[in-house]
C-alpha cells in the first residue's frame, strides 16, 4: 500500500512546481534566487503554495542562490588585559560625536593611558579628518615625551579601532615616525578598546550629556580640554 500523507491534495504536484520555479528562476535577471522572492513570483502568476514548500522543492533540485560558506568559530579568549603596569606604555585612541546648538555635530577625539586612565589629549573639531585624529596623540606626546620628532615615543603603543581615520596612511605613518606601536583592536577580537570607550562613558555622563553647548564648536573645544 503506498502511503500518502493525509489532508487536502495541492493542486500542484512537486514535480510540476519545481517546474514553475524553474521557470520563475530563468525568467529573473539575477544570476541566483532565494526562495522568498521565488514564492513571491509564484503568487504573482496564480500559483498559491507556501514559503517553506518552494524553500524545500528549491533545496532539492539545487536552485537556491550560492551562498558563502559559514566558516568556523575561532575561540578567542581574552586571558589578558589591556591595562599596563607603568604609564606611558600603551595609549588608546578613539572618536566619539556630540551636538552643539549653533554648529550641529561635532566629534571629539581623545586619548588615555591605558595604566593611570588620565586624559592625555582631547580634541574637538567640525570635520572629523584623518589630520584632526592625530591632534589628541600630538598633545600627548608633547607633555609626556618632552617634545614632538622621530622616536620621540619610543615604546609606546597605541590602541584604536578599525576607524578609517586611524587605518589611514597619514595616522600610521605618523605613528611610525613616532616610533609608536599600532595595537589595532578590530572587531571579534578579544582584545577591545575599553579604557578609551569608558573615558567617552564618564564625558558623556557628567558632561556632553549634561550642558547645552550654545556657543561656537571651538569654545566647547576649550572647555572639553579644560574638564579633559
Amino acid at each position: 500500500m503506498e502511503y500518502r500523507k493525509r489532508g487536502p491534495r495541492t493542486a500542484w504536484s512537486d514535480e510540476a512546481l519545481t517546474e514553475r520555479i524553474r521557470e520563475q528562476i530563468a525568467a529573473s535577471p539575477f544570476r541566483g534566487e532565494g526562495h522568498r522572492k521565488v514564492w513571491a513570483r509564484l503568487r504573482v502568476a496564480g500559483i498559491r503554495t507556501s514559503k517553506a514548500r518552494v524553500l524545500r522543492l528549491m533545496r532539492q533540485a539545487q536552485l537556491l542562490a550560492p551562498q558563502r560558506p559559514v566558516l568556523p568559530v575561532v575561540e578567542k579568549p581574552h586571558s589578558g588585559t589591556i591595562t599596563t603596569d607603568r604609564p606611558n606604555r600603551m595609549w588608546g585612541i578613539d572618536a566619539t560625536a556630540t551636538v552643539t546648538l549653533e554648529d550641529g555635530q561635532v566629534t571629539v577625539f581623545a586619548a588615555v593611558d591605558h595604566c593611570t586612565a588620565e586624559c592625555v589629549g582631547i580634541h574637538a573639531v567640525k570635520r572629523a579628518t584623518r589630520f584632526e585624529a592625530l591632534e589628541p596623540l600630538r598633545q600627548g606626546v608633547h607633555q609626556h615625551f618632552g617634545g614632538f620628532q622621530a622616536g620621540a615615543a619610543e615604546g609606546l603603543q597605541l590602541r584604536h579601532d578599525h576607524g578609517s581615520q586611524f587605518m589611514s596612511d597619514d595616522f600610521q605613518n605618523e605613528l611610525d615616525f613616532l616610533g609608536i606601536e599600532s595595537s589595532p583592536a578590530f572587531v571579534r577580537e578579544p582584545e577591545g578598546n575599553g579604557c578609551i570607550e569608558r573615558f567617552f562613558r564618564t564625558l558623556k555622563e557628567q558632561l556632553l550629556w549634561d550642558r547645552n553647548w550654545s556657543g561656537h564648536w571651538k569654545s566647547f573645544a576649550r572647555s572639553t580640554t579644560r574638564t579633559g
